[in-house]
């Protein structure tokens, strides 16, 4: 925490001098490359499609591409616009993804003064741990490869088994997670939250019974990989009681911060694990030549994209996320969302932080919970105007669906003006709520292949790919107009 700065010049210099005389060093001249306004001049940045040529080189076989050597892993993702990913994982980084995790057990640990969970089992909901072989090379998920690596100290609690990790079919899999854990001393549980509130429905169907009741010792919920707000009134409704949270940013790229603290707001930003970050206003995220700003140069409360150059041998990548620093004595951040979903089908750029904070704030306001949510834009063919549709799961919907939408979307307003003046100036009308039905998120997420593991439904798209879909299981029929 007192040395992130040093850290990162120090992290900056190595990462420049342990990949000189690798191909890519070559080709940017690392060699003369003394400083971050040098790497700038030197190295553009990039996004995995930019990086696919370099990757394919690896694949055939060629060492000494991005990083000494040969990666030891490809940890294999599914990406929004390149279909699969083959993300690097090296010798050298593969400790980033390992350490990082215990670091913030480690740091509960000591802030809460709660070990005993260490001494019961622990689950965690990943994807299968077995690997294929792309050019040579160990491929699988990310959750997969850690599996490989979990600490011989927490090996003998871990569930569940080897063998059920390794079913893909995710229903048959939690079935089979239930039958392992039910009559188990479950202490911690690990996973992405729609996937542990689908663990827990089905431990409460098969009992009649909370989860406190099942499992007295849970006392640890860790989570990533999505906002945990809009999950954590259903989730602590299942559990019967709030218990400790513990949130992590892993990534394939890299596991960028977790949660040092019960009591602080954010996340502890990574800064001494192979990872020098730099960061672009989001708003310049588009432009040739961006602001590309160290960690010194932060500002609060500013969206930002996060750029990473790391040991794993990825150099000025943009890994596609937008954070926002919430503290700058430690650096704690927070993330708002993704560089590619927003709506600004007229103007208004509209991201995932503030569709959750104002649907979140009329649910509290209304004693409502949600189950899952999804906004995109409705563009009128008609004289209409135009508007946001959200499809929302909810687990007991509003009296008032009516007066929900009109809290809805005052609290939008009020979170970004150019979705106000666009309202004000009678271009869009306000939004319109379609309720989804029971689990209809679910076989959404079935119908694309996509249930279970480390998937997750995007929060709100500029296009209606993922409307159009799951507007099949909506109650309501869909909106309609003639040309």
């Amino acid at each position: 925490m007192a040395t992130a700065v040093a850290d990162q010049n120090t992290i900056f210099n190595a990462l420049i001098k342990s990949a000189e005389r690798t191909e890519f060093g070559k080709e940017h001249d690392f060699k003369n490359i003394k400083s971050h306004e040098d790497f700038v001049k030197k190295v553009p940045i990039r996004s995995y499609e930019e990086f696919k040529g370099y990757l394919d080189l690896i694949k055939h076989g060629k060492q000494n591409i991005l990083w000494k050597g040969f990666p030891i892993y490809f940890a294999k993702t599914s990406g929004t616009t390149s279909g699969v990913k083959y993300i690097p994982i090296t010798k050298d980084s593969i400790s980033n993804h390992i350490d990082t995790a215990r670091n913030a057990l480690l740091c509960y640990m000591a802030q809460s003064g709660n070990s005993q969970f260490a001494n019961g089992k622990m689950i965690f909901l990943s994807g299968s741990p077995e690997l294929e072989r792309v050019g040579g090379i160990p491929t699988g998920r990310l959750s997969g490869i850690v599996n490989h690596h979990i600490p011989k100290y927490l090996r003998s609690n871990q569930l569940p088994s080897f063998e059920t990790n390794c079913i893909e079919d995710w229903e048959q899999k939690l079935n089979k997670i239930v039958d392992e854990t039910i009559d188990e001393k479950m202490t911690l549980i690990s996973g992405i939250p729609p996937w542990i509130q689908m663990y827990f429905d089905e431990l409460e169907k098969r009992t009649g019974k909370k989860i406190k009741d099942i499992f007295p010792g849970f006392s640890v919920l860790v989570h990533g990989g999505v906002n945990f707000e809009p999950y954590k009134a259903k989730l602590f409704a299942s559990i019967g009681k709030k218990i400790d949270t513990i949130e992590t940013y892993p990534a394939s790229e890299g596991f960028f911060a977790f949660q040092d603290s019960q009591s602080a707001e954010g996340l502890l930003l990574n800064t001494n694990s192979g990872i020098f970050f730099e960061f672009v206003p989001v708003e310049e995220i588009s432009k040739e030549h961006p602001t590309r700003l160290t960690l010194k140069e932060v500002a609060l409360n500013k969206n930002y994209a996060l750029i990473i150059s790391s040991n794993a041998g990825l150099w000025a990548y943009n890994i596609g996320d937008t954070i926002k620093f919430v503290s700058k004595d430690p650096y704690r951040i927070q993330v708002t969302g993704r560089v590619k979903h927003f709506i600004s089908a007229f103007g208004e750029h509209v991201i995932g932080e503030e569709v959750e904070e104002a649907l979140l704030k009329a649910a509290e306001e209304k004693n409502i919970t949600i189950t899952e949510f999804t906004v995109a834009p409705h563009i009128s063919v008609t004289d209409k105007k135009s508007f946001h549709e959200w499809f929302i799961e909810f687990e007991n919907e509003p009296d008032d669906l009516i007066s929900f939408s009109k809290s809805v979307d005052e609290n939008l307003r009020k979170k970004n003006i150019y979705y106000d003046d666009l309202i004000k100036g009678n271009i869009l009308s306000p939004l319109k709520i379609r309720p989804v039905k029971k689990d209809g998120f679910i076989n959404y997420m079935k119908s694309v292949g996509k249930l279970g593991g480390q998937n997750k439904v995007p929060r709100l798209s500029n296009d209606r790919k993922v409307a159009d879909q799951i507007s099949k299981w909506s109650i309501d029929p869909p909106i309609l107009e003639v040309n």
